[in-house]
């Protein structure tokens, strides 16, 4: 338990910390939004869409950051699309994001915005699936529709298993497939 944890309102001027082996490399939190290897996954966001997915070299463990030469680390950016109270309490959270199964879903951090309500326990309803995940995790207790959150993944994470529905290829008039100049370059 961290002091984010047990004074929320610290979270207005101390960001919360995260596992730094769990992350990609050159991980940094500010107040309201991870940077992953210089990339902003705010800005991110708002340049590709959700659900987008980020790719960094992984972390030596017990490293304290430093960066792996043969392994990989991603993170997934998603909007929450639905927020309901369980009748045990807890909220069920439902995201636009198909998570991997390497998905560290207990590192999640709401990202956009600052928030100094306390944490609460929530189970995370993924687009890939109908059920959600089985553990409850906790996020911060005033998480709303339209909030991005962020998950790292060990290994790479494929935006075609996090996103299936979304279309990356266009057909042409001759019927060949090719890349759409407005998909963001993945």
């Amino acid at each position: 338990m961290t002091l984010t944890h047990i004074l929320p309102s610290l979270r207005g001027s101390v960001p919360d910390p995260i596992g730094r082996d769990l992350w990609p490399e050159f991980t940094i939190t500010t107040l309201s939004d991870v940077t992953v290897a210089g990339v902003s996954l705010s800005r991110l966001a708002e340049w590709c869409g959700t659900p987008c997915v980020h790719t960094a070299a992984a972390v030596v463990p017990g490293t304290g950051g430093m960066p792996s030469s043969d392994e990989l680390a991603s993170v997934v950016v998603s909007r929450v699309l639905e927020v309901a109270t369980a009748a045990d309490g807890s909220l069920d959270v439902w995201i636009d994001a198909g998570l991997p199964g390497s998905a560290l879903v207990g590192e999640l951090r709401m990202i956009g915005r600052t928030s100094t309500a306390c944490h609460r326990r929530a189970r995370i309803h993924d687009a890939g699936t109908s059920t959600p995940s089985p553990a409850l995790e906790e996020v911060v207790s005033d998480v709303r529709v339209g909030d991005l959150v962020v998950v790292p993944c060990r290994g790479a994470a494929l935006l075609r298993e996090v996103d299936p529905a979304r279309r990356h290829l266009v057909t042409t008039v001759e019927g060949s497939p090719a890349w759409s100049s407005a998909m963001c370059g993945r």
